[in-house]
């Protein structure tokens, strides 16, 4: 089989991914504001956070992220089975961190089931700098999250979305933002 200019195989896509949260207390970070007078973020009386999983193609700059209330070996295994949907024929190929969710019998299942499709890679543990997926939700939450209370968490959850939403958009963004070159 052909390989393309970077050592894939022609047919193959690249991923990386990791999860991330998505908590409805607001991150407070440094912030302009007039001299004297200090901006008040407020907070929700309880916390609750959710959880995205998701994964940026390493190539295209595209994302696929699911949000949900727990990140489990149960919705690591949704976001495999998003990424098998979305890649009918291709090979797919996901660097990821060591995490316990990442490396079970359900995650085994899916992976015997795509029969060669799908190609687990493990970075070292305890090595978030190796994985550029940590670069994009450092952005989410410059952008999302920080210093922002919503009202609800459906409406975080929407934004969110929104957010990965826009930057499927203009993949070139995200590629800049995880340091890739574009093909």
């Amino acid at each position: 089989m052909e390989e393309t200019r970077d050592g894939l195989k022609a047919g193959a896509v690249f991923y990386y991914a990791d999860e991330f949260n998505v908590s409805w207390l607001p991150t407070l970070r440094k912030m302009w504001s007039p001299k004297g007078q200090q901006a008040m973020i407020p907070t929700p009386g309880q916390p609750k956070v959710h959880y995205g999983l998701g994964a940026v193609n390493y190539h295209t700059g595209e994302t696929v992220v699911i949000i949900r209330r727990r990140k489990r070996r149960k919705e690591v295994a949704e976001l495999l089975e998003a990424l098998l949907e979305k890649h009918p024929q291709e090979t797919i190929y996901i660097a990821w961190d060591n995490a316990r969710t990442h490396q079970d019998e359900e995650i085994e299942a899916i992976v015997r089931a795509a029969a060669g499709r799908l190609i687990l890679l493990y970075l070292p543990t305890y090595s978030p700098w190796l994985n550029p997926i940590e670069m994009l939700w450092r952005h989410f939450r410059r952008e999302v999250t920080h210093c922002e209370l919503f009202l609800t968490l459906k409406d975080l959850i929407s934004a969110s979305y929104d957010f990965f939403n826009y930057y499927n958009q203009v993949p070139d963004k995200t590629l800049s933002l995880i340091g890739a070159i574009p093909k």
